[in-house]
C-alpha cells in the first residue's frame, strides 16, 4: 500500500492496536500528512518509513 507522497502507507491492523501514548484513546490516521492523530491530546504523531513515532515529544500539535 502507498499513499500520494510514494510512503508506505499503515497497515489497518496496526492503527486498531495503536492509542495515544497520553490518553489511550484511539488514533485517526491522516493519510495525506502521514500521522497519527490523536484529536483528545491534540497531537498529531509522525509515521516514518511506515514506522509510527508515538513519542510524544516526536509529536506536534494541532493546529487550532
Amino acid at each position: 500500500m502507498t499513499n500520494e507522497t510514494n510512503e508506505p502507507g499503515l497497515d489497518p491492523r496496526l492503527l486498531e492496536m495503536l492509542i495515544c501514548p497520553m490518553t489511550r484513546g484511539p488514533l485517526r490516521y491522516d493519510r495525506a500528512r502521514n500521522e497519527l492523530i490523536s484529536e483528545k491530546a491534540g497531537l498529531a504523531f509522525p509515521i516514518r518509513n511506515g514506522i509510527p513515532v508515538m513519542l510524544v515529544e516526536e509529536a506536534r500539535p494541532l493546529e487550532p
